[in-house]
């Protein structure tokens, strides 16, 4: 398959952010990826997954949310990567510079959150309901969308390692407020990052399978003004 890859700069609000893209020959939908607290867009696990769905006709988008100054800030405090409501603005922007600007087309679009990454997209997808047409948790804190879950209208996927016993909790308490557009599978042996051997496939198995089903589905994103 035909592989175009580029790394882009994407403005957003008054910050550049850096992302990588990887869009099949004619992808069938893209996806945003939203990484876990203290990671980038480098993350090998999110990396995995991209590949999988790039395998699928889907194309990717790897960013990092936080400038380089803002990591740098970050490292040694830890909050922005706490801050849900500015990391659910970027990613919000970012849905909507792929909306306008089309690199991949005119497809849908999916997000991909990790960690507290998961809460920004599904901040990000309730404020985007006309452009984001699936999304999936890997490992996350969903509850940490706060009431923002109850404006969800996005099918949502919430996969939760076995062994992540306080984490499958707490993607319980999220799902109760996703009501019907959710659903929580549970990924046997595997711990919070799916290290355990053969966890990530799964993951990426279950998440390929939820986009194409769900974004097939969806219209092309409306271009706002």
């Amino acid at each position: 398959m035909d592989e175009q890859r580029s790394t882009v700069t994407i403005p957003v609000g008054d910050v550049q952010l850096p992302a990588d893209l990887m869009l099949p020959a004619q992808p069938i939908g893209v996806v945003l990826f939203a990484h876990g607290s203290g990671s980038s867009r480098h993350s090998p696990r999110n990396v995995a997954v991209a590949r999988t769905l790039n395998g699928r006709g889907l194309g990717t988008v790897l960013v990092d949310l936080l400038t380089p100054t803002e990591d740098e800030v970050d490292a040694r405090t830890a909050e922005l990567r706490f801050d849900i409501g500015l990391l659910a603005t970027r990613l919000a922007g970012i849905v909507d510079w792929l909306a306008v600007e089309r690199p991949a087309g005119d497809v849908p679009i999916g997000l991909f959150g990790a960690s507290t990454g998961a809460a920004a997209a599904l901040v990000a997808a309730a404020s985007r309901a006309d452009r984001v047409g699936a999304v999936v948790s890997r490992g996350g804190r969903p509850d940490l969308a706060g009431a923002a879950l109850a404006q969800v209208r996005t099918p949502t996927l919430l996969l939760v390692g076995g062994l992540d016993e306080e984490v499958i909790a707490l993607n319980e308490q999220a799902l109760a407020e996703l009501g019907e557009v959710g659903e929580l599978r549970v990924v046997p042996g595997a711990t919070h990052l799916f290290e355990e051997r053969g966890t990530l496939d799964q993951v990426a198995d279950h998440a390929g399978t939820w986009f194409t089903t769900h974004l097939s589905r969806t219209t092309a994103p409306s271009h706002r003004s």
